[in-house]
């Protein structure tokens, strides 16, 4: 046996032995971390696996309340919207019910329910713009223009991407509210925007034809 093998070899006796002293003093501070980490991962695929069913349980009750909210059996479709716990189906349950009770005629509850809707900071602010749009919208033949032009004013602006349903709203309160000038700067505005959709194009040229003989006339 050469001098570079004997070292060899006694340095590998060295470093085992060393092993086995780190072993013997942390060998079950190891084990119990390897444990924990089994544990871990075990537990948050469980929860992953939980929170997928939640949602597929949420999912079939948010539609089957849809379809009967379709159908005009607005009382199940209520009781189903409201036993919808899942955080994100919740929040989409609540804007659906609103829809429902305004679709019934219970007009002051949908408003209500819609301006709980925007004012949760728990909510998504994509849901929270949503509400308060369809708030202005439900109370257009109760509120005054000021009211409604309080609640969408801050969506009329160029590049907003909800610009098109607050003129609308805007364009129908006026309107009532027998502001034809208004109305048709708001008409206009829709006419006059490349981006705004068909349909509320469509809507918009009616209400400037119905306000061309009375404009016409002052």
């Amino acid at each position: 046996m050469t001098d570079e093998s004997l070292f060899r070899e006694v340095d590998e006796e060295v470093r085992q032995e060393q092993y086995k002293k780190i072993w013997s003093q942390y060998g079950n501070i190891f084990i119990a971390l390897c444990l924990l980490i089994v544990l871990g991962v075990a537990g948050y695929k469980g929860w992953q696996y939980w929170q997928k069913k939640q949602a597929e349980a949420a999912s079939v009750v948010f539609f089957q309340a849809v379809a009967n909210g379709n159908a005009g059996k607005s009382e199940e479709a209520l009781k189903e919207f409201e036993s919808i716990g899942h955080t994100g189906y919740a929040q989409l349950a609540k804007l659906r019910e609103a829809g429902v009770l305004a679709a019934t005629g219970k007009t002051d509850e949908a408003i209500k329910l819609y301006d709980t809707i925007a004012a949760s900071a728990g909510t998504a602010a994509p849901l929270r713009d949503v509400a308060r749009l369809r708030a202005a919208y439900v109370s257009i033949d109760s509120a005054s223009f000021a009211d409604i032009s309080a609640r969408v004013k801050d969506f009329d602006a160029a590049g907003n991407p909800w610009r098109h349903m607050a003129r609308e709203i805007l364009m129908l309160s006026a309107f009532k509210a027998g502001d034809h000038g208004g109305a048709d700067r708001q008409a206009q505005a829709i006419l006059g925007d490349p981006e705004a959709p068909a349909p509320l194009r469509q809507r918009a040229g009616m209400i400037a034809d119905l306000l061309l003989p009375i404009l016409g006339q002052k």
